[in-house]
């Protein structure tokens, strides 16, 4: 049996310290634990003198493989066939890279912005296969645990305390102290990985595409309680959920509605509407106060909507410190989350004809977006929420974009800054196919 405790200490920031105790055990039951000397190629590339800055890699070879944000939305990881880069976000640098002489990686997953990472091998990489999870420490260089699969891994999803894989069909969860198979769920075809987590300490929340079409399965691990959401009518395409758990945004493969749900009940919070044609949805953004929502899409336009959900304070004096950072302190108490027509500084508009939603159909009575920004429809693109109403905006063709709206008139946001972080080559969306 191979056993080491070790402590990781290391930051992707040089103001951030973040420390962090792993035990490494053997572990059978689930998964299979391979020998570390499985991964001398990825440790004799790493003590190369040449892997920091390798001379022979040419910029325009790279290729970028994924994009992928930590757990605050701080910084994001794009993973190459050359290895991975890390790059911060305000301000917008590179604060960090690994190159390789061959092979890359199609998954980086960060742990906020600590030393570890886990690491899932392009499909073309035979070296670092896409069936393999490497949770590795770059602070020491070394693997600290690796997980293998029958089948090719989708998304990793990383907590303080858990490591969730996802596969197809199935997601695995481990703890991450000792490696230990917790949980596993069987899902519907999940080609795209689809799967997040809560990271507040208080909270254990995760939420995935359930056993039926349009279904979402949400598990509060803490209570020991799972609750099944009919959320679409259509597959789902994409979901995200609030620091806390509380509050789940969905969206399907039909791409024209996003739905938020109170993940305690199940019950739905507000409806808006991207549009009316099909779409493609590449991301949903929900912001940290909880007050705007951001979609971004195939049609090139990152959408940005007014929520009038927020979370009450079980305490008023602490109110404004609960919308910033809201808490799930009574989990068992369906009051601890309410839908409210908020205050808000802008609201999302309807249709002129809204007040005959009784007569005619559904769509007259939708809300609409209340700022937009345009991109080109060649690539992929994420976005998230950054400070002082901006939103930042990452493409799979290298490009990086901040961006602001106005919190009281909406419309058309304003482009901040543009940085090509990586000059690469557009690439056709991925088509995901369901069986």
């Amino acid at each position: 049996m191979f056993i080491e405790l070790f402590t990781a200490v290391g930051c992707f920031n040089d103001s951030c310290f973040f420390p962090y105790e792993f035990c490494c055990f053997n572990k059978q039951g689930g998964f299979h634990r391979s020998d570390f000397a499985a991964f001398d190629p990825l440790m004799d590339a790493i003590n190369d003198p040449s892997f920091d800055s390798n001379p022979e890699i040419d910029e325009s070879e790279i290729d970028l493989l994924s994009v992928s944000w930590n757990q605050d939305y701080g910084c994001f990881a794009a993973g190459t066939n050359h290895g991975f880069r890390i790059y911060n976000c305000d301000p917008f640098k590179e604060t960090f890279r690994r190159d390789l002489k061959s092979g890359g990686f199609g998954i980086i997953e960060m742990l906020f912005r600590s030393n570890i990472l886990a690491l899932v091998g392009g499909k073309a990489n035979t070296q670092y296969p896409p069936n393999k999870v490497i949770i590795w420490d770059d602070h020491q260089s070394r693997c600290i645990g690796e997980f293998s699969f029958r089948s090719e891994v989708r998304a990793v999803k990383l907590r303080r305390d858990r490591i969730v894989v996802v596969l197809e069909h199935k997601i695995y969860v481990y703890n991450f102290t000792d490696l230990k198979l917790l949980h596993q769920i069987e899902t519907l075809a999940n080609p795209r990985g689809l799967c997040c987590l809560s990271h507040q300490v208080n909270t254990s929340v995760m939420a995935c595409p359930g056993l039926r079409r349009g279904q979402v399965r949400v598990e509060h691990f803490g209570l020991n309680m799972t609750k099944l959401i009919n959320a679409h009518d259509s597959r789902i395409a994409c979901l995200t959920m609030t620091m806390d758990g509380l509050l789940l945004a969905t969206a399907s493969t039909k791409g024209t509605l996003i739905r938020i749900f109170n993940t305690m009940d199940g019950s739905r919070l507000q409806e808006v509407r991207r549009g009316v044609d099909r779409a493609d949805i590449y991301g949903i953004a929900l912001s940290p106060n909880v007050q705007w929502l951001a979609v971004s899409s195939d049609k090139g336009t990152v959408h940005i909507f007014s929520l009038r959900v927020r979370v009450v304070s079980e305490d008023l004096s602490t109110q404004s410190k609960a919308i910033e950072t809201p808490n799930l302190s009574h989990q068992n108490s369906s009051s601890s989350l309410d839908a409210l027509i908020s205050p808000s500084i802008g609201a999302n508009p309807g249709s002129s004809l809204s007040f005959m939603k009784g007569v005619l159909p559904k769509y007259f009575s939708s809300e609409w977006s209340f700022a937009r920004f345009h991109l080109p429809e060649s690539t992929q693109y994420m976005s998230a929420f950054g400070s002082q109403n901006t939103v930042i905006v990452v493409g799979m063709d290298g490009s990086f974009y901040r961006c602001i709206f106005d919190p009281v008139n909406g419309g058309e946001m304003v482009q901040h800054e543009y940085v090509r972080f990586l000059k690469t080559q557009p690439k056709k969306p991925t088509t995901y196919y369901y069986y």
